[in-house]
């Protein structure tokens, strides 16, 4: 009897033209780490008195389809993640192109998402998938990966993939060791660790359905937050949280001139942390910041990433 292995799992995903319908071919074949997505349902106790002690069968509930991807951040992927978050991007240049993606957009694009286990065989196909947020560490070392946590209408067992001959681009991930962290156009020194959240914040359009599932997600108020940890070594940030005065913070990753991908938190606002000193190491100070929209920028968030693909 085959076993299913996380080595021989694979990510399909294609934009759908209208929510929950599958696109027909034309899938992308996503690089991906970890996933939790998929679909639940739970058991309600049954309520029914009067026919002894033993309780009747309980009642099945709505069908849940959540949960997060772990994936790589990459020169080329990384691209269809970004629409997905924030819409359709700004595409400029020839050769090097520069994607711009902005934060603000009054709809977001849904994907269809299918995840194969060949070894079973079965395929997992999750329609009408919306992305709530996303989520970037930054540190010394290691992989750069972000978490994309995602929200279904529904999904379905297939017997065969949706695509068999998926259209695939060449990897190249970003590593930590490539990251920086700029305050107003400057370079931000002894930042430990970063982290930044973007989310759409999607409200589930949970209407009375025969099949379970809901109507739609869709995008509220949207929301930037993060934290810098800091070693203690001057009181630059310590002033701007006192003063309560807004920072333009940028968060990038660069392999060189032609492939980069840059996070710009256009007015970011910090909170007076408190300083503990436990015992003769150096000093550190963790920020949990928030940002807010940048009336002369109009926007919150600007991502720009730069690479060799034409459109996503």
């Amino acid at each position: 009897m085959a076993r299913a292995y996380g080595a021989n799992a694979s990510l399909l995903a294609a934009f759908e033209t209208t929510y929950g319908s599958n696109p027909v071919g034309d899938y992308w074949k996503l690089p991906f780490v970890s996933t939790t997505l998929g679909s639940e349902q739970g058991l309600i106790a049954n309520d029914l008195i009067g026919l002894g002690r033993d309780p009747s069968a309980p009642i099945r509930d709505v069908i849940k389809v959540e949960g997060d991807i772990v994936v790589p951040i990459d020169v080329r992927n990384i691209g269809m993640w970004l629409k997905a978050l924030l819409g359709s991007a700004t595409t400029t240049g020839t050769g090097t192109l520069t994607h711009t993606f902005i934060s603000g957009k009054s709809s977001l694009p849904s994907i269809s998402l299918e995840t194969g286990l060949p070894d079973i065989p079965a395929w997992f196909v999750a329609s009408g998938v919306m992305v709530n947020s996303l989520q970037v560490g930054f540190a010394r070392s290691g992989a750069a990966n972000a978490t994309v946590g995602l929200i279904a209408q529904g999904e379905t067992k297939q017997a065969v993939s949706l695509d068999t001959t998926p259209t695939t681009r060449d990897i190249l991930r970003f590593n930590q060791f490539q990251g920086s962290i700029k305050k107003g156009g400057t370079a931000l020194g002894n930042v430990v660790s970063a982290q930044l959240t973007y989310s759409n914040n999607l409200e589930r359009i949970e209407t009375i359905r025969s099949d379970g599932k809901i109507d739609g997600a869709d995008p509220t108020v949207a929301s930037l937050n993060g934290n810098l940890e800091v070693r203690f070594a001057d009181t630059q940030l310590i002033d701007a949280a006192t003063n309560n005065t807004p920072l333009e913070l940028t968060f990038a990753y660069t392999i060189d001139a032609t492939k980069r991908l840059t996070f710009i938190a256009h007015e970011v606002y910090l909170p007076k942390p408190k300083l503990s000193i436990s015992g003769p190491g150096g000093i550190q100070a963790t920020f949990e910041w928030q940002a807010a929209k940048n009336v002369a920028a109009n926007k919150m968030l600007t991502v720009e990433l730069l690479n060799d693909v034409t459109t996503y």
